[in-house]
């Protein structure tokens, strides 16, 4: 499974938001990363790689969603994003289960995330509104995900999670203005139609 390891604060940085969450680093050097950082004749960066850096997708999968999105109806930047928001290590992520969202991937992977009953171990499965994701019976005594459910505070309404089951439902794909992250979808609809 391909995934980014290289320097998450260099990342963070470079787009001078918490892409992978609260970042010391941000706070102490507020400008890019690079010998060049302060200087202002920095070119604009891509609103692609921000959602592909957030969400953890590399670029073949972020264009097949993509082009799931462009078939869909509907418009087609925000139909992207509720496409990436259903993807089951996102869901996860969003209902605390897990720390971040490649912790959610990592439990996807490893088997300890079951949906409508049956483990799936694919992480950009997409659920449908109704679906029921649960963590699996042997893994709710695993330390990560009780700490992660001990914390978390269920803040999105598309998502209904109860932590004493530790199981939770997708009730419906989001609405554009419900997704917190600060993307702009339409500066990517632009640069795939280039």
């Amino acid at each position: 499974m391909a995934r980014y390891i290289g320097p998450k604060s260099k990342i963070a940085r470079k787009f001078k938001e918490p892409i992978f969450g609260p970042d010391k680093v941000l706070e102490k050097k507020n400008y890019p990363p690079g010998q060049h950082g302060l200087s202002k004749k920095r070119a604009k960066q891509s609103e692609k790689q921000k959602a592909k850096y957030t969400y953890g997708i590399l670029e073949r999968q972020f264009a097949k969603i993509y082009h799931m999105a462009q078939r869909a109806h509907g418009v087609t930047g925000e139909v992207l994003l509720q496409l990436i928001e259903s993807r089951l290590d996102n869901v996860v992520y969003r209902m605390g289960i897990a720390p971040s969202r490649s912790g959610a991937r990592q439990l996807v992977g490893h088997r300890h995330i079951t949906v409508n009953g049956e483990v799936v171990n694919i992480a950009s499965y997409i659920l449908k509104p109704g679906d029921v994701v649960g963590v699996r019976e042997r893994s709710k005594s695993l330390e990560v995900i009780n700490s992660s459910v001990a914390g978390a505070t269920n803040q999105f309404p598309w998502i209904d999670f109860d932590k004493s089951s530790m199981t939770g439902k997708f009730i419906n794909v989001p609405e554009r203005l419900q997704i917190p992250e600060n993307i702009k979808e339409q500066l990517i609809v632009e640069l795939y139609s280039k």
